[in-house]
Parts: C-alpha cells; sequence; structure tokens
C-alpha cells in the first residue's frame, strides 16, 4: 500500500516501521491513504473542512492514536484541521507528526491546526515530529498550531521535536489550564543551513494550583536563525517555569524571549534562558576517550537534544 518514500517518512515522524495496531490516520498529499478505528476511539473525517475528528472514551487506557501526514509533491499545500475530544479519566498517547520529500523547484507545505479537549482528570502524552527532505530546490515548510483545553486534574506532556530538513517553520502553542491541571511542553530543535524556524507559546493557568513546565533545547548551526518567545500568565494560586537552553554554532542567530505575567498574588512563576557555544573542555575530554573533534561534538549535540 506504502511506497518507499512513504515508509522512510513514516520512520522519521512517527516510528513506524510498519502500520501499528490501534487507532491510525495516515494523510498522504491531502488524502486519506489508511484509517482503522477501535472500540474506544474514533477517528472520523470532518464533513465542512479539511481534517478529522479523533473522539477518545471516557476511562480509555493505555492506547495509541498515530495520526501522521505525509507530502510528497512539490508545490502542494496542505491545510488540515484536527480536533480531539478526550474523555473523562482517559490515558492515552497521541503520536502526530509530518514530512515532507520534495525533489522540485516549488515551495512545499503542511499547516496543521490541532485542537485538544482534555476532558476531567485525563492523561495525555501528545508527540510530534518535523522532517524535511528532498533534492529540489523548493523549500519543506511546516507551520503547526497546537490549541490545548485542560479540565480539571487533567495532565498533558506535549513534545515536538524538528529533526532536520525543514526550511521554515512557524510554530504556535496555546494553552488554557484548569484546577489542578497541569502541561508539560518539551520542545527540541534543529536548524541548519539558512533556515528559520519561530516558536510562540501562550499559556494561561486560570484555575487554582494549575501548573506548567516549559522546556526549550535547540540547536542553530550554520547561517540559521531562531526565535523562541513563551509567555506563560497566572491569573491564580499556581505554579509556571519556563526555561530555555540552546547551543549556537557557526553564523547563527538564537533570540530567546520568556515573558512570565502574574495576575494573582499567589502565583508563582519563574523563567531562564541560557544560550551558547559548547565549551572547549567538553570536546577536549570527549577527544581523550578516542573521539574526534567532530564526533565528539557530534555526540554532544546528541546528549543535549535527547
Amino acid at each position: 500500500m506504502l511506497n518507499e518514500i512513504q515508509k522512510r517518512i513514516l520512520e522519521q515522524v512517527a516510528d513506524m516501521a510498519k502500520i501499528p495496531e490501534g487507532a491510525v490516520n495516515i494523510r498522504s498529499d491531502g488524502q486519506k491513504e489508511y484509517r482503522h478505528n477501535t472500540k474506544n476511539i474514533q477517528i472520523t473525517s470532518k464533513t465542512d473542512k479539511e481534517g478529522i475528528d479523533i473522539h477518545i472514551a471516557p476511562f480509555t487506557k493505555d492506547e495509541e492514536v498515530h495520526i501522521p501526514v505525509i507530502v510528497t509533491q512539490s508545490g502542494f499545500h496542505d491545510l488540515v484541521y484536527n480536533d480531539f475530544f478526550i474523555g473523562e479519566g482517559a490515558q492515552v498517547n497521541i503520536v502526530a507528526g509530518c514530512g515532507i520529500s520534495n525533489c522540485g523547484d516549488c515551495d512545499s507545505e503542511h499547516d496543521g491546526i490541532h485542537t485538544f479537549h482534555v476532558g476531567k482528570n485525563a492523561k495525555v502524552t501528545y508527540t510530534e515530529k518535523h522532517y524535511g527532505e528532498g533534492t529540489g530546490t523548493g523549500k519543506r515548510i511546516l507551520n503547526p498550531q497546537t490549541i490545548l483545553y485542560l479540565e480539571e486534574g487533567a495532565s498533558v506532556t506535549l513534545e515536538t521535536v524538528q529533526i532536520k530538513g525543514v526550511d521554515d517553520t512557524k510554530r504556535y502553542t496555546k494553552a488554557e489550564i484548569g484546577k489542578d491541571a497541569e502541561i508539560t511542553i518539551q520542545e527540541k530543535l534543529l536548524t541548519h543551513g539558512d533556515q528559520h524556524a519561530v516558536s510562540e507559546m501562550d499559556v494561561f493557568l486560570n484555575g487554582e494550583n494549575a501548573k506548567t513546565r516549559v522546556i526549550s533545547r535547540s540547536v542553530a548551526q550554520d547561517t540559521s536563525s531562531q526565535i523562541f518567545y513563551p509567555r506563560v500568565e497566572g491569573n491564580c494560586a499556581c505554579f509556571g517555569h519556563v526555561q530555555c537552553d540552546a547551543i549556537i554554532m557557526g553564523n547563527a542567530k538564537v533570540r530567546a524571549i520568556p515573558e512570565i505575567t502574574c495576575n494573582h498574588v499567589d502565583a508563582s512563576l519563574i523563567h531562564e534562558a541560557a544560550i551558547g557555544r559548547i565549551a572547549g573542555e567538553q570536546i577536549t575530554k570527549l577527544m581523550t576517550l578516542g573521539l574526534t573533534a567532530e564526533e565528539a561534538e557530534e555526540e554532544i549535540l546528541k546528549g543535549f537534544l535527547r
């Protein structure tokens, strides 16, 4: 069913050496390539616009949802709206991601708008990977949006990874956190060449005892550029921590602008940011173990983005 390009992209963005069991929806060049539902997870196509609705039944336990997207046509622009409805007490792992293979001279682009409605005491892990490849001169562009609404006691771990090969990306994340709910956002980003990446976040801690941790780790190489702009707003007794760490190499540029806003006397918010080069002593230490300078640098970067 899947050709070699599709299989290679799926391995990169969803770790899918083969189609997994459970709920699956594969989209390729704007069309449904494959879909499978389970008793507790139903995926249906929207009727008013491109995209799908994913309904996860209350108290579903230890199930997975895979919804990768593939773009292989040069010049193809894909806009899709995916809405997730996670029932009370459910515990699920959702794996998304998009890969673009562009061998032509026209820009290819995928814009995915994902909205999550996370029910009371539900627990969700959401992983989204982006990947680009191809020998063409056309750009590989990915502009994702992730919107999350967490009800009382809900918990979300959101991990976003941009592996390589994406020329331009503009990511926006928004989360509204209810009472006793929490969200952890982990972002890992690598840019090289003349690639450009922007990541903006708005996290609103609206319910008593709401919590968030925002962790960004990035590497900028060559002449690439990155902008990271996380904003956390505390509107009640809550806790938030924003951490931005970046390694800069060559003639790259990185700008980190963490912002915190306290609108309540019992809101406790912290932010920190660090940008710098790889320390020479780190490379020297690994070289004493037999690695070349290039191999030592590669190992440091792998560990940093792990």
